[in-house]
């Protein structure tokens, strides 16, 4: 159909509101978005809990601002951390690159040639102007679909940032207490140094009186070097520890000073478990599986609609002139409609439908392993602790059970009874669990920092206000 007329407006505009018009009518063929259920047994109550409500800034628990300080400078500073929240821009970039399939694209075009005068030719300019819109009607939710999947891929991103955040928060943790526990053995293995240096002088006063045997010096001498060991073992793991947090929170190792304490503070309280549903329902790393499955369930709608029938329109104006102020009078505009059905593709659209099935099953169990994979941490973490605080009671009794075995055997070689040999061992034996007491409050830490990270949910980063933002945009679709 061509109209000549003088505006290019008035019957431009009116085909573009018709067509868009109908488009908003196919819009109630979009797809419904199905709910999931975890394949998963209906989880009984986990195994213990305690009173305490879990926080989403959980560290704070511990009472540590020298940890609150390194937690707020790793979210801003972690690269890693920083390369993920680029990943969610790339994520909101990629929906709504999908979203503008929904609108028509709009074209326009230009074209001048000049002529030169030839032998029985006339010159001139010749100036051609031109718009055009093509616009597919989403007649079964093909495209919306495709913009759902995209949606979900968005918040499966976000959802990923913020376990990333979840993760670094409890190795923050973890390196912080790891290099006061590396201090704590360090203050240790010195005291121990000085106290076997005190027994070898005591050793060789006695030697010189004819007391005591030469290769008791040597035994004990052993015992120094053995305690100096240790102490080169606690300085390189407090060293390398130090250039782990600087790491952590984005600084060159060479650049970053920190002074640990001297003693782990105390434990909080046990925190309450909750219901394994709620957790369900908080975790970011199960929130991301289930946007994932979401997200192949959209994929697979879109590859069903595509065996269905597309009709795609073309709306177009053009105008042309020898001289420039004539250029607009008259205009010539052309709609056409395009109506495209498959046919015959050899199994092809129906094979893409399965293999969007069989992603979209995946997922589902995916899901169902990232919540079984939870229960598992909080399980773990709760057993963990228990046991750890059992064998640090053990080890306190061992500990003194071994200073009293000291001392008496000290009085009996002092009379005379025993050789220097077993006070050695006792002494080595004593100084090792000390030792291994320090090992396991570490231990009983990290326990209680992995069931604080199996439990929390989400909490408030430097750039959360965009995110939410983002979070907000994505369900007002």
């Amino acid at each position: 159909m061509y109209y000549n007329d003088q505006k290019l407006l008035t019957p431009f505009v009116y085909s573009f509101m018709c067509l868009l018009a109908v488009s908003l009518f196919f819009l109630k063929c979009s797809p419904k978005i199905t709910t999931y259920d975890p394949p998963i047994e209906e989880p009984q109550d986990f195994s213990a809990s305690g009173k305490d409500s879990v926080s989403n800034r959980w560290w704070e628990a511990f009472d540590d601002p020298e940890l609150n300080r390194l937690m707020d400078s790793s979210f801003s500073h972690n690269m890693n951390l920083i390369r993920i929240w680029y990943q969610l821009q790339e994520a909101r970039s990629m929906r709504k690159i999908q979203s503008t399939f929904l609108l028509p694209d709009i074209e326009g075009s230009a074209r001048t040639a000049i002529s030169r005068p030839q032998p029985d030719f006339a010159g001139g300019e010749n100036t051609q102007i031109g718009v055009s819109a093509n616009y597919e009607i989403d007649l079964w939710g093909r495209i919306r679909a495709g913009v759902q999947a995209e949606d979900f891929r968005l918040q499966a991103s976000y959802f990923d940032y913020q376990t990333a955040a979840m993760t670094l928060s409890s190795q923050i943790a973890t390196t912080w207490f790891q290099l006061i526990t590396a201090k704590k053995q360090l203050n240790l293995a010195q005291e121990q140094i000085a106290v076997n240096e005190k027994i070898i002088k005591l050793i060789k006063v006695r030697f010189g009186s004819d007391q005591i045997k030469g290769v008791d010096i040597l035994r004990q001498q052993q015992l120094v070097e053995e305690a100096k060991n240790q102490k080169l073992i606690y300085e390189t793991d407090l060293a390398m520890l130090k250039n782990q947090l600087a790491v952590l929170t984005g600084v060159p190792p060479q650049n970053f000073s920190i002074t640990a304490q001297d003693s782990l503070p105390s434990l909080p309280s046990h925190p309450q478990t909750g219901l394994p549903l709620e957790l369900v329902r908080r975790r970011p790393d199960i929130k991301r599986a289930y946007n994932e499955l979401l997200a192949a369930d959209r994929d697979m709608a879109v590859a069903v609609r595509n065996k269905f029938p597309r009709l795609s329109f073309n709306l177009s104006g053009q105008t042309r002139s020898n001289t420039y102020p004539e250029l607009f009078n008259d205009w010539a505009y052309t709609l056409g409609a395009n109506l495209v059905a498959p046919l015959l593709y050899w199994g092809r659209l129906r094979a893409e439908v399965d293999r969007a099935e069989a992603v979209k099953n995946q997922q589902l169990y995916n899901y169902g392993q990232s919540i079984l994979v939870a229960f598992q941490e909080v399980e773990n973490a709760l057993v963990q602790e228990k046991k750890q605080a059992e064998r640090l009671t053990v080890i306190d009794k061992r500990i003194t059970m071994a200073k009293n075995v000291q001392k008496q055997l000290q009085i009996e070689y002092i009379n005379g009874f025993i050789e220097y040999l077993d006070i050695l061992i006792s002494l080595d034996e004593q100084q090792r669990l000390e030792r291994e007491k320090i090992q396991l409050q570490q231990q009983l830490f990290e326990s209680r920092i992995a069931l604080y990270r199996a439990l929390a949910g989400n909490f408030d980063l430097d750039y959360e206000n965009e995110t939410q933002a983002v979070n907000q945009n994505i369900n007002e679709q």
